[in-house]
């Protein structure tokens, strides 16, 4: 018994490399990369701010804001706050730049003649 899906009759298998050459892929992934880099290096960036504020800046860290509540911890929850905004926004993001692009691309190549 083989694991292996079946290719549809006449179909060919050289079609998903050449949308992978095809410009409108380009185009998707540019669009892609166009929110994931940016966005990527600013979150890495902000982890380590927390990181190294946390390692060397205790003093700053630990001066209290509201009763026991400090500036680490006032980070450490604004840590899952963006990591819940970057969320949003990339569904956003996705629903008007990425998705449209895809499935232009998927009516493309499912629309095409075998």
């Amino acid at each position: 018994m083989s694991t292996e899906t079946p290719v549809p009759a006449g179909t060919d298998e050289n079609r998903y490399v050449e949308v992978a050459r095809s410009p409108e892929f380009d185009t998707l992934r540019r669009t892609l990369r166009r929110f994931v880099f940016p966005v990527s290096a600013a979150f890495l960036v902000w982890y380590a701010l927390y990181v190294l504020l946390s390692a060397y800046a205790r003093d700053f860290m630990s001066t209290k804001v509201v009763g026991h509540i400090n500036v680490a911890l006032i980070f450490g929850l604004l840590q899952f706050v963006s990591t819940f905004l970057i969320a949003w926004l990339y569904v956003r993001y996705a629903d008007r730049r990425i998705d449209p692009l895809a499935d232009d691309l998927r009516a493309k190549i499912e629309g095409s003649p075998e």
